[in-house]
């Protein structure tokens, strides 16, 4: 959520005229984020967080937009889009696709525990329950394909030692490329920062911006790899056990995991790693001009990987 595109008091005033928002009160860039433009927005009429779609084809957007309005209908934690005047979801502004979503109350937890993380399986099983009912489909764009692509890009940028674990787990990933898991509209990004919480609950889930359809025990492990691996002290990049269980056994409580997406646990684990690491070499070493501009320290996933690859996890005991 870094600011790419510049928007004016004039430029929003005239692409507001398509909304019945009343008044501006207020108008500010979020400086977190890697991927989209975003601000907040308040006017007479509520609180909204306006996107500008930096990489995003405009064909794409229907995908999102009407995921998290499914989402929200459903009892999702999810940020509705804002309909226009005609009831169309996104229009351009400076050139860019943009849409507004509601700004949901709640902030982020830097520094979860058990309890914390049981929220966050449970709200991340709802949704994959309730996305079974969606009907849009979209290849993940930061899938394998993409993983090859990235690593080409920042092998030049690499050490020797590093440019062989890339490689050694491309290829270990490959032998996987073929298995069937469920799968299904997934949220493809649910770190600490896009989950809000009040008094304890989860009050939003955000950043919809690598939704996709893929594999769900795949969008889970994404989701432990972040919010289970303590940060304090010595980072070894290994998951806390005890909120490791708490958040998967609060997932599989509203959608329990097949035979097979306990089987593929460690490799499942490995490859949200991966993914990860390759996606914050790319950012921090072939970054986008912004006027704000964040990235995150790839060297977090790359010892994650390491500690994946080394003592690949087993399902726990639930």
């Amino acid at each position: 959520m870094s600011v790419y595109t510049l928007v004016t008091a004039d430029d929003l005033a005239a692409w507001l005229t398509r909304y019945a928002l009343g008044t501006v009160h207020a108008f500010e860039p979020i400086a977190a984020g890697i991927e989209n433009t975003n601000f907040f927005l308040t006017t007479a009429k509520g609180r909204y967080v306006l996107t500008l779609y930096e990489r995003l084809p405009p064909e794409e957007l229907p995908f999102y937009l009407n995921l998290m309005a499914h989402l929200a209908r459903s009892g999702v934690m999810a940020p509705a889009p804002e309909p226009d005047r005609t009831g169309a979801l996104w229009s351009f502004l400076n050139g860019k696709p943009a849409g507004l979503v509601a700004r949901l109350e709640g902030a982020p937890v830097a520094h979860p525990n058990a309890a914390h993380c049981a929220a966050v399986g449970d709200a991340l099983g709802k949704l994959h329950l309730a996305a079974k009912q969606y009907r849009g489909r979209l290849t993940n764009r930061r899938g394998p394909g993409w993983w090859r692509q990235a690593a080409r890009a920042v092998r030049p940028l690499l050490s020797a030692e590093q440019n062989a674990l890339v490689a050694a787990e491309l290829k270990y990933q490959a032998g996987f490329a073929k298995t069937k898991l469920p799968r299904g509209a997934i949220h493809g990004d649910l770190f600490c920062d896009n989950v809000l919480f009040v008094d304890g609950r989860v009050s939003g889930i955000i950043d919809f911006g690598f939704a996709a359809t893929d594999t769900l025990a795949y969008d889970l492990a994404i989701t432990v790899n972040d919010w289970c691996v303590p940060r304090d002290g010595d980072f070894t990049g290994a998951l806390d056990a005890d909120c490791a269980s708490a958040l998967i056994g609060a997932y599989a409580a509203v959608r329990p995991l097949t035979f097979e997406e306990r089987a593929l646990w460690g490799p499942l684990l490995r490859a949200a790693a991966l993914r990860f690491w390759l996606s914050r070499l790319y950012d921090l070493h072939l970054p986008r001009q912004g006027e704000l501009t964040h990235t995150h320290d790839p060297a977090a996933f790359e010892q994650i990987l390491r500690h994946r690859v080394a003592h690949e996890p087993r399902f726990p005991d639930l």
